[in-house]
């Protein structure tokens, strides 16, 4: 008894019909024209079924998408770092980092200068202040020597700095509150 099935019977072979033939291009005209016009064309269409709103919102998430550089371990740079983008450090780094975009300091890294960047995770060893971050994350192997200002910091147990630290304080917040009077009422 067989687990297959033979198939004796041959199917016919199905004939191929090529495609209609394309009409030929018109002929090259005798007058000469003027340069070339280049023309780009978008690479990102959208759907039909999406609504412009939603277009306009896909579109603007992927120009948010920004790149990340990194710096090697066995690479040492003295300098400034600014602009937009994700920056990863592995290697040494003298110099101040102002960044629209996360900066990752790794395991085994020093920075030495100062920081503005949206946020801060630190596995690594920095020398100078943080400022102006919303989010500082000081990993177990983390160091800081300098003040770090944020707008959440989360330390990690065994981490170390020596430094003064302000947090939770939004610079919207300061300015609203300003100085405030208390009166206290004896009852």
């Amino acid at each position: 008894m067989a687990i297959w099935k033979d198939q004796t019977s041959k199917k016919e072979p199905v004939p191929f019909t090529p495609p209609p033939a394309t009409p030929a291009p018109p002929p090259p005209s005798t007058t000469p024209s003027p340069e070339p016009v280049l023309v780009r064309e978008s690479t990102m269409t959208a759907p039909a079924d999406i609504s412009p709103r939603h277009q306009d919102a896909a579109r603007r998430s992927i120009s948010r998408e920004t790149r990340e550089s990194v710096i090697a371990s066995d690479i040492s740079i003295e300098g400034k770092i600014d602009g937009a983008g994700h920056v990863r450090l592995a290697g040494r780094f003298k110099g101040d980092v102002h960044i629209q975009g996360d900066l990752t300091i790794e395991a085994g890294a020093k920075l030495t200068g100062s920081v503005r960047a949206n946020s801060v995770v630190i596995a690594g060893e920095i020398e100078g202040n943080i400022e102006g971050a919303a989010r500082v994350e000081l990993l177990e192997s983390g160091v800081v020597n300098g003040d770090v200002k944020a707008g959440t910091l989360t330390v990690a147990a065994g981490s170390r700095m020596r430094g003064r630290a302000e947090f939770g304080w939004g610079e919207e917040e300061q300015q609203a509150k300003g100085p405030r009077a208390v009166t206290a009422v004896a009852s």
